[in-house]
């Protein structure tokens, strides 16, 4: 689609090089892999109009719509603030990335059944002196934790430091017990492997150990789209993976805007089954003993 794009020119990322022109054609390459993740669901946007390194800003709400494509939801959605945003078209996005958003978070839930997620999101966050093979083994760990109970997973790079494990489940569940039951199975890993894991955030808890971000999976919480960019030096991108591919990954960064044009034909076929392996929570919870709230 034909945008006009002001100051195309201007570096985002010193790193790199890139610059904005290049970031909108980003988001124009990749607009057909990533709006699947963005319809349909709430939005924020990280914008950064002094480029990597400056200060960000992390927009949920508008009052009003200025930018064109960018749906402003029902303000009933979220009592008391302006309405959230919602991006289901190209023209949505790439509007965005004229605006200076380089980041695209959502929810966990659908804006048509705010209350209830129809997935968590396990957000595997290094501490310092943690080596990339941890990070591989941790992934393989929370897996096998949540095969045990009964419970799809499904990987993608978050586009930094850390890997991000996505469990779609059936809308049976408000956030409190979704979000609880996600706490426990992260409080089970640390309290089980305590040399590895650890269920408090913080950079002082993590030395050397990872911290699975739960919090991700409370109202109004958000994550990294898969395909979005991310502030960063290099400017990564998250991209969904298959299990098989986690052994030769190199770094959560491996593909940035520059490079993402060979991640473009395997798309989202990693997470093609997503859709068909959504679970109910009732089952894991027992197995847990977790009981949820009322």
């Amino acid at each position: 689609m034909k945008l006009r794009i002001t100051h195309a020119e201007r570096v985002v990322d010193k790193e790199s090089g890139i610059t904005k022109g290049e970031l909108v054609a980003f988001y124009d390459q990749v607009s057909e892999l990533l709006l699947p993740h963005l319809k349909g669901r709430p939005v924020s946007l990280v914008r950064a109009p002094e480029g990597v390194g400056g200060e960000l800003f992390f927009q949920k709400h508008a009052g009003q719509n200025e930018l064109p494509g960018v749906k402003l939801l029902d303000p009933a959605l979220d009592p008391g603030h302006d309405p959230l945003l919602q991006i289901d078209s190209a023209q949505g996005l790439l509007s965005a990335a004229q605006m200076n958003v380089i980041e695209l978070h959502t929810w966990n839930a659908t804006s048509n059944a705010i209350g209830k997620p129809d997935r968590m999101t396990f957000d595997l966050d290094p501490g310092e002196g943690v080596e990339w093979s941890k990070m591989q083994d941790a992934a393989m760990l929370v897996r096998a934790l949540l095969t045990e109970l009964g419970l799809p997973a499904f990987l993608k790079t978050s586009g930094g430091k850390g890997l991000h494990v996505v469990v779609p489940i059936l809308r049976r569940y408000g956030w409190d017990a979704v979000k609880g039951f996600s706490q426990a199975a992260v409080q089970h890993l640390a309290q089980t492997i305590p040399e590895r894991f650890v269920a408090k955030s913080g950079p002082r808890n993590r030395v050397g150990k990872i911290f699975v971000d739960y919090l991700r999976n409370g109202v109004g919480a958000t994550t990294v789209s898969a395909w979005s960019a991310r502030s960063r030096p290099g400017l990564g991108v998250s991209v969904p993976l298959d299990w098989d591919e986690l052994a030769e990954l190199k770094s959560a960064s491996q593909w940035t805007v520059r490079n993402i044009g060979e991640r473009i034909a395997i798309g989202n076929k990693p997470w093609a089954a997503m859709e068909k392996s959504r679970k109910g929570l009732g089952a894991a919870m027992k197995t847990l003993g977790y009981a949820p709230p009322d």
